[in-house]
């Protein structure tokens, strides 16, 4: 068997998390993150819409991580994403962080809005 590494280019990935943190590209990041081809900045939740919808444009689909346990999106938020054209999945956070790698080294548009677990 083959075995290569990862290579995310100038993508940023999600290096780990614990409570209340997330590190990404190297940088240590506490509370809810959003981190996308844009950067990687805090997120004040799942109330805060538009800097999701913001990324339309530059991204296919947005996983939303819902902490420790799946959660349902709240429905202005999933309703501003679909209008915007952005696909939106929602899992808890650590498969949404697994996801996100995965796709992110493939070179997907990907975006990844985070709460903490």
């Amino acid at each position: 068997m083959r075995i290569d590494e990862v290579q995310f280019n100038d993508a940023r990935p999600v290096e780990g998390y614990g409570p209340g943190f997330f590190r990404i590209g190297g940088e240590v990041i506490h509370g809810a993150v959003l981190t996308g081809p844009s950067g990687t900045s805090g997120w004040s939740g799942l109330e805060d819409a538009a800097p999701l919808v913001a990324l339309a444009a530059e991204v296919d689909v947005i996983f939303v991580g819902t902490g420790t346990e799946i959660a349902h999106l709240p429905q202005p938020l999933r309703a501003a994403l679909e209008a915007a054209g952005v696909g939106v999945e929602a899992m808890n956070t650590p498969a949404a962080c697994r996801t996100y790698n995965v796709l992110l080294s493939e070179g997907r548009r990907v975006a990844l809005a985070l709460l903490p677990v």
